[in-house]
């Protein structure tokens, strides 16, 4: 049992790696569009396309009978609040493994949408629907989220059902990797959202944000970028912010209780009546730690999510965008951005939605920074030095950055020409 805030730094504690058993882990989501009609796919056309993706090995996942995703190895693929569905990768090695995983996996989902008559949109948000059309599932924690979530922020609907992201999971080797970690990946999200900005088009028409997901999760219920997470932030001061921040829902045997009157504190104090006054377990806290919708956030390694999903071109390079930072050339990233103020990072991340590379940061706009981190990476990823069967090293995977500051680019803004020119719903589609 928690009941003290000594068991959840341990927990975090539990998460340190030794450095040559570092392991990279992707989150990748996608939308899903019935061809017949040009709208979201229901349920039965999910559960039609999880019987036929079992001919490639994967399993059932099930919840009181129904399929809610897949699993094969270590990885699965979710089922999201909209029918969105999401690989959840195994810890892999290198970025090598990573994407030749995520390669196999689109294959697959490939052959089956063709199939059934499906098509894949990789956005960051829905660029097509409105959210009342938007067909639910019976994934049961998603009934309480969807009545509790819009009470602390408005657009929390529009986060569950019409957003799309890319997750990198990375390790740390100490408590001091960890607090060096998060600073840097909190500091650099205006950087992520302007750099991998691709949810530009809202609803049919241009929404004038480059990254619309992004302006979606500033306003959603326990999201956001916490000032707090700016500073050197060690286990002992994450462990209070998890132990003050509101539960979402306690999960008890097969039912979900509402948390909307307790923070996790009251869970480990006895507090909580609808469940006997019990205390908290490891799955509780595990649970709670996954319910934190923070840009990052810790459990036993640090999740990055500031990225819009975005096609197979791209899908790579965020993840070695940000292993070349961290895992490659740590001191020196953290030397260049504990020189920023932190009020001009919130400023920068508030802007960047709509601005792109044109918000300033530190008197520079973040076109300037988006390049001289890609330097940074390229230079750890030249550093770690990891090898395919072609004798390529992992920097072949920034190509793809390298042409968006070069063009100043984004897929955003090849979204909003492509769509112009003639309004066609086949151009969002992925080819």
């Amino acid at each position: 049992m928690i009941n003290t805030k000594e068991q959840i730094i341990k927990y975090f504690q539990s998460g340190v790696k030794d450095q040559k058993n570092f392991k990279i882990g992707i989150e990748h989501e996608k939308f899903l569009f019935d061809n017949k009609n040009n709208k979201r796919i229901n349920y039965t056309k999910i559960k039609e396309m999880f019987s036929a993706l079992l001919e490639f090995g994967w399993n059932p996942i099930l919840e009181k009978d129904n399929i809610i995703g897949l699993s094969k190895g270590e990885k699965n693929i979710t089922l999201e609040p909209g029918n969105q569905i999401e690989l959840s990768g195994e810890k892999l090695n290198n970025i090598h493994e990573a994407c030749a995983e995520s390669q196999d996996y689109l294959f697959e989902l490939k052959q089956v949408t063709k199939k059934i008559n499906i098509s894949i949109v990789s956005s960051g948000f829905d660029p097509i629907s409105k959210l009342n059309e938007i067909p639910n599932n019976p994934k049961q924690r998603y009934k309480l989220m969807t009545k509790d979530m819009p009470l602390g922020g408005e657009l929390s609907l529009d986060m569950m059902y019409r957003t799309c992201g890319t997750q990198l999971n990375i390790d740390y080797s100490s408590e001091k990797d960890f607090v060096k970690k998060f600073k840097i990946v909190n500091s650099i999200v205006p950087i992520s959202i302007a750099l991998f900005a691709n949810s530009s088009i809202v609803e049919k028409k241009k929404s004038n944000y480059l990254s619309y997901r992004s302006k979606v999760w500033q306003n959603t219920s326990r999201g956001g970028l916490p000032k707090l997470f700016l500073e050197d932030l060690n286990f002992e001061k994450y462990a209070d912010f998890v132990m003050n921040f509101q539960i979402l829902f306690i999960q008890e045997k097969e039912r979900y209780i509402s948390g909307q009157k307790y923070r996790f504190k009251d869970f480990m104090n006895g507090s909580v009546d609808e469940i006997n006054n019990r205390l908290p377990n490891e799955n509780d806290l595990s649970t709670h730690l996954s319910t934190i919708f923070t840009e990052n956030r810790l459990k036993k390694y640090i999740e990055l999510r500031s990225m819009d999903t975005c096609g197979w071109d791209c899908l790579c390079a965020g993840p070695a965008f940000n292993v070349g930072l961290l895992y490659g050339n740590l001191d020196e990233v953290y030397d260049l951005i504990s020189r920023w103020d932190k009020d001009k990072i919130i400023n920068a991340y508030l802007e960047a939605p709509k601005k792109g590379f044109n918000t300033e940061l530190m008197g520079k706009n973040l076109l300037y920074w988006a390049s001289t981190l890609l330097d940074l990476s390229r230079k750890g990823l030249e550093n770690r030095d990891v090898l395919n069967k072609s004798n390529k090293n992992e920097t072949l995977f920034l190509r793809h950055l390298q042409k968006v500051i070069d063009n100043k680019t984004t897929n955003a803004d090849h979204m909003i020409n492509k769509f112009s020119k003639n309004e066609n719903l086949s151009e969002l589609y992925d080819k």
